[in-house]
């Protein structure tokens, strides 16, 4: 289990289709900021401004990533990089929790 010390959470929660996906931000004192959130069985499309790191740490999924055609099964414990300016896919199976990095 990950734990981050010596942080601030923005008490504003971000939510994205309808709801299904949830995220709150944490910003540490070295600038660097990430999300963590759950997101509900479904199909999702998100966009990229910067680089992104997905670790999820519970549940499974399959994502679609630029440039492929293929889907790339991925469980808890697992991560996946997604470039800037860039769209991916999701498909999550059951419920999913994450943390996303920005790189």
């Amino acid at each position: 289990m990950k734990k981050f010390d010596n942080v601030s959470v923005m008490v504003e929660g971000n939510s994205y289709f309808d709801g299904a996906v949830t995220s709150r931000t944490i910003n540490f004192s070295d600038g660097s900021r990430r999300t963590l959130g759950f997101m509900q069985p479904g199909e999702y499309e998100f966009g990229t401004d910067q680089a992104e790191l997905m670790e999820i740490t519970s549940g499974e999924l399959e994502v679609k990533l630029p440039g492929s055609d293929s889907w790339q099964s991925i469980k808890g414990g697992e991560s996946f990089d997604v470039p800037a300016n860039s769209k991916f896919q999701l498909k999550v199976s059951t419920m999913v929790d994450y943390c996303c990095s920005y790189l």
